[in-house]
């Protein structure tokens, strides 16, 4: 392949390969992709993981109050195909459009105005049903549970907590600490407060550089317990490929079905590589995964996974949004170096902070190159230099290093190195 198309914001960067004869370009995994995702859909509401079919379980609670949390605009979820089968179902069951709240799980992130809800989930949805914004920092907005078994303060957004019927709805795909995300990250992060998420996610600091099995990892079931304590009924969840093509639904329950997905979608996101490279070049996978740096940090993580100590990484991500996060900011205009940011983070842990640490921990063991909108001055900030035409740096990188190992990740978000030797 000698020209490949590299994602970037809306569009793609074309990169002429020069047919280099020590290239590698990964892909997540090509299976069959379902054909009827709304058949599907119908298929395992009405025969889900774990549970009774979802209009059964309603009929049985007859819930006065149906809160149903959706992601929010970063991370990119087949509503088309998860809203018409729910909405059938609330018909059949006799829910009123009043009856249902969608609930956007921000986490941490800016909350949705009501031009952005119309460009995620519709017009037609914004029109006929309430959709709210969580604000993990307004505390009459959150109830508290007491703590989880870890010590740690509970707190979720009170519209989950009082609900008699609560549906999460995301996207299984791989997470650089949490292992996957979907399931019972909807809750955990997604609509808890602001101390209940910063202490979960200060734990990454603990299997960063060895993640643990999904089964074992602290984070992932400290996240699992307290989806619990939230009173998940029901989850719909979607494997998708790097394109949005969908080929597995898991809906039922929390745990099972959740587990069920995150099977599927282990080897369409694991790529194995004999050895990591001495040039990796990954691209953010474009728009929405690339909107801000915050976002982008993931791909630098997964081409960190595919690259040598010491060796060289080019990421393309536009960025349109900056850096994306007020704490994360402010932590790199500390201008510390690399080793040193690690080592305050892990002593004053802040959410924004993490994503800080992300980039530090790459820049101290290699050479971060960054494509982006953003000024020179903010990407020397993530520890990079400013790279204006890819073209021309791969060409120069390939002059002075003739017999380099590249590897290239046209959709580094979702494409995870798997080295069967270290370099």
């Amino acid at each position: 392949m000698a020209i490949i198309p590299l994602p970037y914001g809306t569009g793609h960067i074309r990169l002429d390969t020069r047919n280099h004869p020590h290239l590698t370009v990964l892909q997540a995994g090509h299976p069959r992709v379902l054909a009827d995702p709304l058949a599907a859909v119908r298929s395992a509401l009405s025969a889900p993981v774990g549970t009774l079919p979802l209009a059964e379980l309603i009929r049985q609670k007859q819930p006065g109050k149906i809160v149903v949390v959706v992601n929010d605009e970063t991370r990119p979820t087949p509503y088309e195909v998860f809203f018409p089968p729910l909405l059938d179902v609330f018909a059949q069951c006799g829910i009123r459009d009043e009856q249902v709240t969608f609930l956007i799980a921000t986490g941490l992130h800016p909350a949705h105005d009501e031009a952005l809800n119309r460009k995620v989930y519709g017009d037609d949805m914004v029109g006929r049903f309430r959709f709210v914004s969580h604000r993990a920092d307004e505390e009459q907005e959150l109830a508290d549970l007491g703590t989880l078994a870890s010590g740690i303060p509970l707190k979720l957004n009170r519209l989950v907590v009082e609900a008699d019927f609560v549906i999460t709805l995301g996207v299984v795909m791989p997470h650089y600490f949490a292992g996957f995300s979907g399931g019972r990250k909807s809750i955990l992060p997604g609509v808890a407060g602001h101390e209940t998420i910063e202490r979960n996610h200060a734990r990454m600091l603990e299997i960063i550089d060895h993640l643990p099995d999904i089964h074992s990892n602290p984070i992932s079931l400290e996240m699992l317990e307290g989806a619990r304590r939230g009173g998940v009924d029901f989850i719909i969840n979607a494997v998708v490929t790097d394109t949005q093509d969908i080929v597995f639904i898991a809906a039922g329950d929390l745990e099972e079905a959740w587990y069920k997905a995150t099977e599927v979608c282990r080897p369409l996101y694991e790529v194995s590589l004999d050895r990591p490279a001495d040039l990796c070049i990954a691209t953010a996978s474009g728009y929405p995964r690339d909107v801000n740096m915050y976002q982008a940090q993931k791909a630098l993580d997964h081409a960190d996974h595919g690259s040598r100590e010491g060796g060289d990484i080019l990421l393309l991500a536009e960025a349109p949004k900056g850096l994306g996060e007020h704490v994360f900011e402010q932590w790199l205009l500390k201008r510390l170096p690399p080793g040193e940011l690690m080592s305050e983070v892990k002593k004053h842990f802040v959410i924004g902070g993490h994503k800080a640490y992300g980039f530090a921990r790459v820049a101290a063991r290699k050479k971060l190159h960054f494509c982006s909108s953003l000024d020179e001055k903010i990407i020397k900030l993530l520890y990079a230099e400013k790279v204006t035409n890819v073209q021309r740096f791969y060409d120069t990188y390939l002059q002075q290093h003739p017999q380099a190992e590249i590897v290239i990740l046209p959709e580094g978000s979702v494409t995870l190195p798997v080295c069967e030797h270290s370099a």
